[in-house]
């Protein structure tokens, strides 16, 4: 199947935001590596910022997609945020340890550029309601978040699923 400019755009956006970072890619190295006209890009997206924001949107509805698939079927709460937590596991492999292509995007743009910050802003925010609708409790709800966000940094840095296996330990101790 032959895919769209715009999806061909998308998905070498993916690739070189994840290789080189949002800021050393330039729109016209997407355009060539898309094999698109530059007249094409310009119509789906009217500058790099609003490929950034259509790029996140769409990594947003994916990454939750994979996220529930992978944990449908565990009935049990506890099951659930452990799944959620293999789940980080199976991303690494499948992405190399990328990390958090938002928390990744975060760390390179002005800190006044509200239209990307609002998008990562409100995926963190989904992220953490995630958690709150399975835990039904505000505080163990955040602090499994916190695990969470912090084993997605740390197995990134290091490259390790290790605090991910840790986490996994305090989940089980926890009684809810």
């Amino acid at each position: 199947m032959i895919s769209s400019p715009k999806d061909r755009i998308l998905n070498t956006t993916f690739t070189l935001f994840a290789n080189q970072g949002y800021n050393s890619t330039g729109i016209n190295q997407i355009i060539s590596e898309a094999n698109v006209a530059k007249a094409s890009f310009y119509q789906h997206f009217k500058s790099k910022e609003d490929l950034c924001v259509a790029f996140l949107n769409v990594r947003h509805d994916y990454w939750f997609n994979e996220l529930n698939t992978f944990i449908y079927g565990h009935q049990e709460v506890k099951s659930k945020i452990l799944a959620a937590f293999d789940f980080l596991i199976y991303m690494n492999a499948k992405e190399n340890f990328r990390g958090c292509s938002f928390l990744n995007i975060l760390s390179e743009i002005p800190t006044d550029n509200i239209k990307i910050l609002s998008v990562i802003q409100s995926h963190k925010k989904s992220l953490r309601q995630f958690f709150l609708d399975i835990l039904k409790e505000e505080s163990v709800s955040d602090h499994v978040y916190m695990l969470f966000e912090s084993s997605i940094i740390e197995s990134q840095l290091f490259k390790s699923n290790q605090l991910i296996e840790r986490s996994k330990i305090i989940i089980n101790s926890l009684k809810f």
